[in-house]
Parts: C-alpha cells; structure tokens; sequence
C-alpha cells in the first residue's frame, strides 16, 4: 500500500483530518511551491482554489480613528445625561425656592394684615405662560417664579374688570408711568401702532456681534415688560448686546471684546455638545486675547459668564445674594467648549478650565432685576478700556444694589437704539 492510500484510509477512518492546503497529496508528497496548487494546473492560486478569504489590512489611523470615534460617543452620553440630571435637579430646586417665597409672602401679610385668609389670594398668569410664539427668544426670566405682583386681592374692584383679566389684555397709561423718556415713546409707538395693527418689529444684528447675520424680533410684550420692569427674556438682553457693540466700535474695543448669543447657549437652547460648539466657534474666532461676554440663564435667572480662552479662564458674575455658584450644565458647556478651541489651535490646555466667581457685583434688591443687572453689568466693563472687571467687582466690594438710574440708563438706551434700528 502506497503513503497517499494509507493516508486516505486514515482520513476515511476519522483519525487523521485535513483542511485546505494541507491535503492527503500534500502529506504524501510534500509542500508545494509557494503560490501553487499541485495537480489543478497553473495558474491556479490557493486562494482560488480554497475559496479563502482575503486578508484585510487595517492601518493603525483608522483603529485610532475608531477609537477616538467609540470614546467621544460615550463622553456624549455621560454628558447628555449629567444635563439631564442637572435639569431636573434644578426643576426641583426651582420649585423649592417657589414654595419657600410662597410662604414668606404669607408670612408677611399675616403681619400686615388682620385676620388674613390666605383664600384670598388668587394668581394670575405668569408672563412666561402668555408669552407669544412668534418669538423664539422669549424667555422671560423671575429669579423665585414668584413675585407679590403675580398676586391681587379678589374684591368688588377686580370684579369690575373681569372681562379684561379674561382676555389677557391690560391697557397702560404711559404718561403717568416713571420710565425713561425713550422708553415711554416707545410705548407709546406700542400702545398707538403695534397693538392696534399687530405688528412685529424687526431688525437685523450682524454677523461681527454674535458670529453670524440674523433678524432679531421684538414684540409689543418685551417693551411693554421692559418699561415694567418685570421679567427680561432672552430678546431684550441680545438687544443690548447689539447696542453695547456699538460702544465697543466706537472705543476701537471689538478686537479686545466680544459676545456669544444668550438665545443660543441658555437652557432649552439644544443638546449641551451643540451648545459647546457655538462657543467654541466664538472662540475660533480669535487670538486669544479676547474676553467673551455670555449672558447665561439656566432657568429663570440671568446671569453673566466671561471667558477668556487663551488663559482657560472663566469669570462668573451672578446679581443674587449670597455664596452663588454656576450651574453644572453651563460649566460643561463652557468647559467641553474651551477643549474644542484648545484641539482647534493645537494646545494641550489645562486638566480643568479656571472657574472665578466674582462676588463684589452689585445685588439685585428683588426677584426679577437679574436681566438688568447682567446688562448693567456688561456696560460697566466695556466702559473701561483697562477691562479690569476682576478687581471691579472682587471679594470685598460694594455689594449694594445699584441705584434705579444707572438701571434706567440701560433701558433708555436699548429704547434709543430700538427706535433708530426698527424696520
């Protein structure tokens, strides 16, 4: 008996196995020539003949590629879900700080009032809740959600004006009202033009201020709340900013300042990575130098960041009392955006963004200045072309509310500059 037969009847009865290449001929015989099959013929490659695959060769870049693909997914996640979390948290906080001004309320006009029923009381509608859906920027802001004006007594006189209560609409006599003397034109204008034709006012901001060309809005409501003093959304406040940017072109100031878009960044405005990227394209934009002032609300309060990206700084100003401290989603925000800028101009950059809180601003005196102050605040410091803002307003300062008329020159000149840019 041959090798090749007694190989095969080895084979046949299962105690010799074969696969491929490595067939009975080629232990009988020996190997074949690399790139041949023995006894097919030429041209006839193993491959082809074993019907193997072709290996794949996969380059180091793209396992890296992969990789920084996979662990910038999971980032995505773990901050999507600390944003979630950080919502809720403050959806809760918020309706503690509600109840804890309820009762406080209470408290006080049980000290005022004789034999006070608190059945007495009865709310009326939020101006966040009546606010139009024409403007995507409104989003009015009350530092508790409670305030003694969202309350009245239910007696013979407000019976007298139910049907108006009904109807949402409330008629303002400006010329009795204490406002600045643009702002009361401008009512005016409200009350005589806006209201009766149900017309929008519209102008544009410019690319230089906020990065990008876009047409702004303003309803009859956000003047009529502005010369209110009541509650300030993100319109009013990118109002300003567009106006203060004047100022800066004016000082020859644009190259040493610069503004990201509240409506763009606040709360509600997009996924926190999409909110990243917006401030980091503001970012990109520069040499470093700049400071970026970014009015930031995280839920019915303002309050002011400033980020200085070549020193991974970021500056936080906040009108209410106390030890405040900035909310985790706008710290992400921030922080995810600095990492973008750092990778965009190739530098390694600090472990974690510098956070500073500068506790020496002036403090709102109620619960629905915080819009105000914030832009109080931004006109304070670009009126110094030093920019020394972090001694201005350091530990230790003046912390008493600042006087209704450096408020009220804010909000004459938002009124002027309306009237000059309105369509």
């Amino acid at each position: 008996m041959s090798l090749k037969d007694e190989l095969q009847k080895r084979v046949s009865e299962g105690s010799l196995s074969v696969s491929g290449s490595n067939d009975v001929l080629t232990m009988a015989l020996g190997p074949e020539h690399p790139g041949r099959v023995r006894g097919v013929g030429a041209g006839i490659s193993p491959r082809q003949y074993f019907n193997l695959p072709k290996q794949q060769r996969i380059k180091f870049a793209d396992h890296l590629k992969e990789g920084v693909r996979i662990v910038l997914q999971e980032e995505t996640k773990k901050m999507e879900a600390r944003s979630r979390e950080e919502t809720l948290r403050m959806e809760a906080r918020t309706k503690q700080l509600v109840e804890a001004e309820k009762e406080n309320l209470l408290s006080r006009l049980s000290q005022l009032i004789p034999n006070f029923d608190p059945s007495m009381l009865k709310s009326k509608t939020s101006p966040c809740q009546n606010q139009s859906p024409k403007n995507p920027m409104s989003d009015k802001a009350s530092c508790f959600g409670a305030d003694v004006r969202s309350l009245h007594f239910e007696d013979d006189t407000t019976k007298n004006g139910e049907q108006q209560e009904e109807t949402g609409t409330e008629v303002v006599d400006y010329s009795n009202v204490e406002v600045p003397s643009s702002l009361q034109s401008l009512c005016r204008y409200v009350e005589t033009t806006l209201k009766p034709q149900e017309k929008i006012m519209t102008f544009t901001i410019e690319k230089e201020v906020f990065g990008a060309d876009r047409s702004t809005f303003v309803l009859h409501e956000d003047i009529t709340q502005l010369a209110g003093m009541e509650e300030i959304g993100a319109t009013e406040v990118a109002v300003c900013m567009r106006c203060l940017y004047d100022c800066l072109r004016e000082a020859n100031m644009c190259s040493m300042v610069g503004f990201i878009d509240p409506a763009q960044v606040s709360a509600n405005a997009g996924s926190l990575i999409d909110r990243s990227r917006i401030v980091a394209s503001r970012l990109q934009k520069t040499d470093g130098e700049q400071i970026f002032m970014m009015p930031y609300n995280p839920g019915r309060h303002w309050v002011l960041l400033i980020v200085r990206a070549k020193r991974e700084t970021v500056y936080f100003l906040d009108p209410l009392l106390g030890n405040r401290v900035v909310d985790e989603e706008g710290k992400n925000i921030v922080n995810s955006a600095l990492k973008i800028y750092n990778s965009h101009i190739g530098k390694p950059g600090r472990k974690a963004p510098i956070w500073k809180t500068l506790p020496g601003t002036p403090k709102q005196p109620n619960s629905v200045e915080c819009g105000y102050y914030v832009m109080r605040f931004m006109r304070d410091i670009i009126m110094d072309p030093s920019l020394e803002f972090e001694k201005k307003f350091a530990k230790g300062k003046e912390q008493a509310p600042y006087p209704q008329a450096a408020i009220d020159e804010v909000r004459n000149e938002w009124a002027e500059f309306v009237c000059l840019h309105m369509e």
